[in-house]
């Protein structure tokens, strides 16, 4: 190989790195911001209907920890026992198929009305049903994309725990944003709508 290609070579190397961070970042900080988003904007959709009970709180506390949990055991599964690539197809397929069959998000068809008895486990379907894989596949991204981060090549990628500044600043902005701008300013329907267009994203 002569110089001027290796040159060009390397140049295209080290541009390919510095939008690698960036990238990631913003990544990141984006699957937090919908992470966070996504809980008070479906309890604003179910509790109309179900009401505010302390049971139904609980169960909704219950069901996003152990999704959150489920995430982060599939994305240490998929870092630990497949190849980035094809993890990487695995986590992009899964992806696409949320996007196909989950998004927008809304109430489940069947769960109109709770029963008299078993509410909890009513709850616990109706939530699985209605956002279980889109928060499932979007809580993985996190772990995924910094243990990504980290077999990059980039020069911090032997220390990418800084993307959690990403994760934080993603998930307290929504955390912030969703009572005094996304809720007063954005009908229900256009909030759905802007999730499902940054999942996609």
């Amino acid at each position: 190989m002569d110089a001027p290609t290796t040159h060009a070579g390397s140049r295209l190397e080290s541009r390919r790195l510095a939008t690698t961070l960036p990238l990631y970042a913003g990544t990141i900080f984006l699957s937090a911001f919908l992470l966070f988003g996504i809980q008070p904007m479906f309890a604003k959709m179910v509790l109309p209907r179900l009401g505010g009970s302390p049971g139904v709180w609980s169960v909704a506390m219950v069901f996003f920890q152990a999704v959150l949990l489920a995430g982060y055991g599939y994305a240490h599964l998929l870092v630990s026992r497949v190849s980035l690539r094809r993890a990487a197809l695995i986590h992009l397929t899964l992806m696409i198929v949320v996007l196909a069959i989950s998004l927008p998000i809304h109430i489940a068809a069947g769960f109109e009305r709770p029963p008299q008895d078993g509410e909890v486990l009513w709850l616990i379907g109706l939530f699985g049903a209605s956002v279980g894989l889109p928060f499932f596949a979007i809580a993985a991204n996190g772990p995924l994309l910094q243990a990504w981060f980290a077999r990059s090549g980039h020069s911090h990628a032997a220390d990418p725990y800084f993307l959690y500044v990403a994760s934080n600043v993603g998930s307290f902005l929504a955390l912030i944003a969703y009572p005094f701008v996304v809720e007063p300013l954005l009908p229900l329907a256009v909030q759905a709508n802007a999730w499902a267009w940054g999942f996609a994203l």
